[in-house]
């Protein structure tokens, strides 16, 4: 995985290595240990997937401090992502 340092302070953008052939790819998107050596201790208890059915559509993330901040992976699958 390529680990991107983002503009707000403590994000990446991550992007899968693709590993692939005439038939098609295959890509790592988590690994433990590779999210550790850029500081993102995890331990995920919980995962969630939304959809934005229109096309435009903004949506915003809240934002944790210590002690009760989280590790949070955001995965744009089609469109855009704006960090």
């Amino acid at each position: 995985m390529i680990f991107e340092a983002a503009p707000l302070e403590g994000a990446y953008v991550i992007k899968p290595e693709l590993r692939g052939d005439a038939r098609g790819f295959f890509a790592r998107l988590f690994c433990q240990n590779e999210f550790a050596e850029h500081g993102l201790e995890t331990n995920f208890v919980q995962i969630n997937n939304s959809l934005s059915a229109d096309k435009g559509t903004l949506r915003g993330m809240h934002y944790q401090i210590a002690p009760d901040q989280e590790v949070k992976v955001v995965r744009c699958i089609s469109g855009a992502l704006y960090v």
